[in-house]
């Protein structure tokens, strides 16, 4: 058996590396640990942390190519993220201008959760603790 102690990072590829550079730090509140252009491959590659933790690599390539994420493609269905509070949450987003789908209530746990899509329509859940 692996002994697998947690998910490292998240890697994700942008379609238009400034405005989703905004989005991870600025709407998502996440702090930029490194940020490094490769030339030879056009690419820039930013490390953001949540909460001081290394989470999600950032990437740009030249022209890639669109993945298609919903309704229930194959493949990654979205990422997901534990908030204190649902209300205060969503009040931010809409401070923001950044529309989120409405609230539904977990079926198992009883948690509310809502979903609001990245600059490239990547879903991302915020999930209530």
């Amino acid at each position: 058996m692996l002994n697998i102690n947690k998910i490292h990072h998240v890697a994700i590829i942008c379609s238009d590396y400034e405005v989703s550079k905004q989005f991870y730090t600025q709407i998502m509140g996440f702090t930029i640990l490194a940020e490094y252009y490769r030339k030879e491959r056009d690419s820039y590659k930013l490390d953001l942390a949540v909460n001081e933790n290394y989470a999600i690599e950032l990437f740009s390539f030249p022209f890639p190519p669109t993945r298609i994420s919903r309704p229930e493609a194959a493949g990654l269905r979205h990422l997901a993220f534990e908030v204190n509070d649902i209300d205060t949450t969503l009040e931010w987003l809409n401070k923001n201008q950044i529309s989120a789908e409405p609230v539904r209530i977990d079926q198992f746990t009883g948690k509310r959760f809502t979903f609001i899509s990245d600059p490239d329509g990547l879903p991302i859940e915020f999930y209530e603790k």
